[in-house]
């Protein structure tokens, strides 16, 4: 997290501590509001389509069992789709009935969209797809999906969690009527806190699987009224320092322009790619037409564990991910586990040239 981050949450905690939480929440209640004003600027949508969620598969969650699906309808996904989702389109699968149509790559490695457009059916009630794999730097193409998701009349629900501050998201170019992110990774925000982005023209037909006095008004003995916005979706009960946290770090990565992130982004990890790529025995395992700052290899005769273990030694992060977290593309590639290093805009090339040099010492 960036400083300013940083201040923003311990200054909250330090306030609940001397004056108590529901005072300091009142005290707060202008930067609080705050939060909604920053994400619509973030995603190009209006504060009212915005919600504080715990984090990113919760946000994802509350979406997707909002849907009321039936027996017979279709769920379309690709080969990319996270672990979290994909095993809540099997619950959905049990409890309901539904069907899943996973849509196979091409060539390049991302989402086909011919084969997606010859997948749809009057069934299918929802296209959902992860927009940068967990597994990969893979940037699946969310716009031109949006495009045939809209042409058809059919939801469209897209995970953005590592998408959302490596790169610009737009909702209204993407075309999506429902997003997901965290704000822990590449918005540098607190752990523990997360968003939805919902359309206006959505949110009424929208019964979320939870109910407090937040998303809801008990109006009498037998009744109560949804809220007509995105707090539906939300709870009363929140990481209040965490909400007033990630919204400066949305402010902060818009202080230095997503454009001019991306770009950095982008330039680093393919100085990373091609660095790894030159290394013996060393492959990296990234594919698509676009691919982002995630950056993800395999090196022959040393497990990822051991290359991971190394690496943390000498104060480098990277992560393991694996087989588990994309079944349905580790497996076909006969990908057991691989390694994620993740550049962000304040990494160097000289801090790559060192991870390139520990990883082969």
């Amino acid at each position: 997290m960036p400083d300013p981050v940083i201040d923003v949450v311990v200054a909250h905690l330090e306030l609940e501590s001397r004056i108590g939480g529901y005072e300091a929440m009142q005290q707060q209640s202008e930067q609080c509001d705050g939060f909604y004003q920053s994400f619509a600027r973030l995603l190009n949508c209006t504060p009212a389509e915005v919600a504080y969620v715990e984090n990113a598969t919760r946000a994802w969650d509350m979406a997707f069992y909002s849907i009321p699906f039936a027996a017979g309808d279709r769920i379309i996904t690709a080969k990319s789709e996270y672990v979290s989702n994909y095993l809540a389109f099997l619950q959905m699968q049990e409890r309901r009935g539904v069907a899943i149509d996973v849509v196979p790559d091409d060539e390049s490695g991302q989402v086909s969209l011919p084969a997606l457009e010859s997948m749809l059916r009057e069934e299918t009630q929802l296209i959902a797809l992860t927009h940068v794999p967990t597994n990969s730097g893979l940037v699946n193409p969310a716009a031109e999906v949006g495009r045939i998701a809209r042409e058809n009349g059919i939801l469209y629900l897209l995970d953005a969690c590592q998408s959302a501050g490596q790169m610009p998201l737009d909702v209204q170019s993407i075309g999506c009527d429902m997003l997901s992110t965290t704000g822990r990774k590449f918005l540098r925000g607190p752990r523990g806190t997360g968003v939805l982005y919902v359309k206006q023209s959505l949110i009424e037909r929208l019964q979320p699987p939870f109910i407090d006095l937040k998303s809801a008004t008990w109006t009498d003995r037998d009744h109560y009224q949804w809220r007509s916005d995105a707090k539906r979706f939300e709870n009363w009960e929140r990481y209040v320092a965490g909400q007033l946290g990630l919204a400066r770090a949305v402010d902060y990565a818009l202080e230095q322009r997503l454009d001019c992130i991306w770009a950095r982004v982008q330039m680093l990890a393919t100085y990373l790619r091609d660095q790894l790529n030159s290394l013996p025995g060393v492959a990296t395992r990234d594919r698509g037409k676009q691919l982002c700052g995630i950056v993800t290899f395999t090196k022959d005769n040393e497990s990822v564990d051991s290359i991971y273990q190394r690496l943390r030694n000498q104060g480098i992060n990277t992560d393991v991910c694996r087989a588990g977290n994309a079944q349905l593309d580790m497996v076909e590639r006969r990908l057991s586990a691989v390694v994620r290093a993740s550049v962000h805009y304040f990494n160097t090339e000289q801090e790559v040239d060192r991870f390139c040099t520990v990883l082969c010492s």
